[in-house]
């Protein structure tokens, strides 16, 4: 079991300036913030980090600020993913991934692959990759559902497939893959209201949006978790509900970079065709930010 992806990883934003050129002072701080308060380990351009509105330069350069500021603290992993799966190889060969435990690859997007062909798009992945692999599962950004077969077919038949990040929002799915899935096998949540629920049922963990603007809380409540303290880990969950509703209320990343500008960490910019948190959100962030000082 691959140790170094069990309990809190956070999908890093990507900050940006007011005139949306990254900001790389303001990505320093936080990758700080979250070594300094208990994440485990940072998940560099996922969703969260924009990666589709990114350049290659400019997400080159990010990697280098989280990596040298990072110094080997604690385990990397790089979102590397897509619907051409030629491509995706290709980024895999180009890229040097000795700085990282894991690559984190997304299932085919708008394609809308047969089982069959998520199943072969992972084989290429597979036979690629130099080091492990996070399957990412997220359906209602995809609009293609990686069924709890594939991913346990994946995990039996190659090796370097060592863990899924499940983010359907679906418990029966979770628990289906937590039933059959071969021992050494992680399942992380990738839906932050539901993390606790699938730790305390057997996950590894989480890897959370909202865990990097409250590290030291999200990550406790993950251990207490692993621990099987659900009574202690649950009063933490209740105390975060609201902030998690909040971020996801008009979309990722806007929210948790409302949460990032009430907490003085980051600019609220987003690219388009995202647009930032409204008034009104950003009004109940501050609050909670303020209530939870």
């Amino acid at each position: 079991m691959n140790s170094k992806l069990i309990g809190t990883g956070v999908a890093l934003v990507t900050p940006f300036k007011a005139d949306l050129s990254v900001d790389h002072d303001a990505l320093t701080q936080i990758v700080n913030f979250n070594i300094e308060n208990g994440t485990n380990y940072l998940v560099i351009m996922g969703t969260t980090g924009e990666s589709v509105t990114v350049t290659k330069a400019e997400k080159e350069a990010v990697i280098k600020t989280i990596t040298e500021t990072n110094n080997g603290r604690i385990p990397l992993v790089l979102g590397i993913g897509g619907n051409n799966t030629a491509a995706v190889v290709e980024e895999i060969k180009a890229t040097d991934l000795s700085p990282f435990e894991a690559i984190l690859s997304v299932s085919p997007y708008y394609s809308k692959p047969t089982q069959e062909g998520v199943y072969q798009h992972f084989k290429a992945v597979s036979e690629a990759c130099p080091i492990n692999i996070v399957l990412y599962n997220v359906p209602g950004r995809t609009a293609s559902n990686m069924l709890p077969e594939t991913t346990i077919r994946l995990a039996n038949d190659f090796e370097n497939i060592v863990a899924i990040k499940e983010a359907g929002n679906n418990i029966g799915q979770y628990l289906k893959l937590l039933k059959d899935k071969p021992e050494d096998f992680l399942v992380i949540s990738g839906d932050d209201d539901l993390a606790l629920g699938v730790v305390l049922a057997g996950g590894s963990g989480v890897i959370s949006v909202i865990g990097q603007a409250v590290p030291a809380q999200f990550s406790k409540m993950i251990q207490l978790g692993l621990e099987g303290k659900a009574k202690e880990a649950y009063a933490i969950h209740y105390k975060l509900m609201d902030v998690v509703g909040y971020i996801f209320e008009e979309n990722n990343p806007s929210g948790i970079k409302a949460v990032f500008e009430a907490l003085d960490l980051c600019h609220a910019s987003v690219r388009l065709p995202l647009v930032e948190a409204t008034a009104g959100l950003k009004d109940k962030i501050r609050a909670f930010v303020a209530a939870n000082k």
